[in-house]
């Protein structure tokens, strides 16, 4: 099933949606917020009417209309003289001198190398097959668009908001707050719109939007949007306490690692974990009976094995599949050329179950126990900004009770009906991110 449409729905969420193996470019998620804009009082002594405020995540963020996602200037944006293209050609030259000789010295592959040319060997039909029969379902719905020349024009650069709110580093002062007695109430629930929060507030408590209207808060001078029915802590790995104490436990855990790599190494984006960190993420104390355990994965064969053999087994969790997402632009091509030997237009998700001895199968309203099927695909365009993944609750609708306690782990954005713990789990939330309807939009 191909979901066409944008995401209009109030309780929308600032990423693609994702239906039976199909996604869509959720660009214009739509959140409605309450502004305390209020018209006064009445003669008659009537009440006051709260007056309502729609959002949508800017749609430039899912502007991806060419392979190799890149901040680069366009081309076609570029005025040259004969003499610049001229030292163009000589670049080009040398460039490709230089080229060469990296490969030449890069001929023997070592053995993760090879490990992940095998892989992409054996799953490479599933992603091109399957990719290419929901593009051609896309573009024939008019959801995707072929992309003419006429039509390849340079888009704006993207301006992302001042980062004058460090939130992990604001994660690093928490940790010489005094600590709250564990006998104090955990949570802070949001009751009043525009609410200022206190730093102390912030990490010593899960702090609830339960309304049915997303809310605005503001920390340290900057605005975030809370959607509705959320609730979330900011924290890194070592103050993880009062998601613990929040006495829940959750029916669906998705987790996005920061895993060690090169790149990582290079550019010093975020701080990484190491294997033994993650293990001891206490899931087991955080799973519900039967709970569906989700762990976005790089290509990376070591990271793969280290799911399956270590890290699941560890805290009780049977694999049960492995999924796909298959990331193309909104004309339908792959973000990175299928078989590049660098960079794949797809990432991995394993799934698992927690194993209890007394714990009942899941079942759908007929009695039959719901099979996850494996190598399942999500198709979508991705978000222009540095990883950030596409929701999973509507691709994983099918294989969860409703209304069940769902959490995030390592979130920088917040979902309607989840709890979300991270780091910089409202970075993504920051109103810079949004643009705000006209009335009657």
């Amino acid at each position: 099933m191909w979901d066409p449409g944008r995401q209009e729905d109030p309780i929308g969420i600032p990423e693609t949606r994702s239906v039976d193996s199909v996604s869509s470019s959720g660009a214009c998620a739509t959140f409605i917020a309450s502004d305390s804009t209020t018209k006064p009082e009445n003669d008659d002594g009537g009440y006051y009417e709260m007056f309502t405020q729609k959002f949508v995540f800017r749609p430039e963020l899912f502007d991806v209309t060419k392979p190799y996602i890149t901040p680069a200037v366009c081309k076609e944006c570029q005025q040259s003289n004969e003499k610049e293209d001229l030292m163009n050609g000589v670049e080009k030259e040398i460039s490709i001198s230089v080229i060469e000789k990296k490969r030449k010295r890069c001929a023997v592959f070592n053995q993760g190398e090879l490990d992940a040319m095998e892989y992409h060997r054996k799953i490479r039909k599933l992603i091109l097959d399957g990719s290419l029969q929901l593009i051609q379902e896309g573009l024939k719905s008019g959801f995707l668009n072929p992309l003419f020349e006429k039509q390849d024009k340079c888009s704006k650069p993207i301006i992302s908001p001042l980062d004058t709110c460090n939130l992990s580093e604001l994660c690093e002062m928490a940790k010489h707050l005094p600590s709250l007695n564990e006998m104090e109430h955990q949570t802070l629930q949001l009751m009043e719109e525009g609410t200022s929060v206190t730093e102390q507030d912030l990490f010593l408590r899960v702090i609830e939007n339960n309304s049915s209207f997303t809310k605005v808060i503001t920390l340290m001078g900057q605005k975030y949007l809370l959607p509705p029915k959320s609730s979330f802590l900011l924290s890194d790995i070592s103050c993880m306490q009062p998601l613990l104490n929040y006495r829940k436990t959750f029916d669906v855990i998705v987790i996005d690692p920061p895993w060690q790599n090169k790149s990582v190494k290079r550019s010093n984006r975020y701080s990484y974990l190491s294997p033994l960190q993650i293990k001891q993420i206490p899931i087991p104390k955080l799973a519900a009976p039967n709970c569906l355990v989700v762990t976005w994965v790089t290509n990376r064969q070591k990271h793969l094995r280290f799911i399956k053999e270590e890290l699941y087994p560890s805290w009780s969790v049977e694999t049960v599949a492995e999924w796909h997402w298959v990331k193309i632009t909104s004309s339908g091509e792959f973000v990175f050329p299928l078989d590049s030997p660098h960079k794949k237009p797809y990432e991995g998700l394993i799934l698992g179950r927690v194993q209890e001895k007394t714990a009942l199968p899941l079942r759908n309203a007929d009695g039959n126990v719901i099979p996850i099927p494996d190598h399942k695909l999500i198709v979508s365009v991705p978000c222009t900004l540095h990883s950030h993944k596409p929701p999973l609750a509507e691709v994983l609708k099918d294989y969860i009770k409703p209304d069940g306690e769902y959490l995030e782990l390592f979130a920088r954005n917040l979902q309607p009906g989840w709890t979300s713990w991270g780091n910089e789990v409202l970075k993504f939330q920051h109103m810079d991110y949004f643009i705000a309807l006209e009335s009657g939009s």
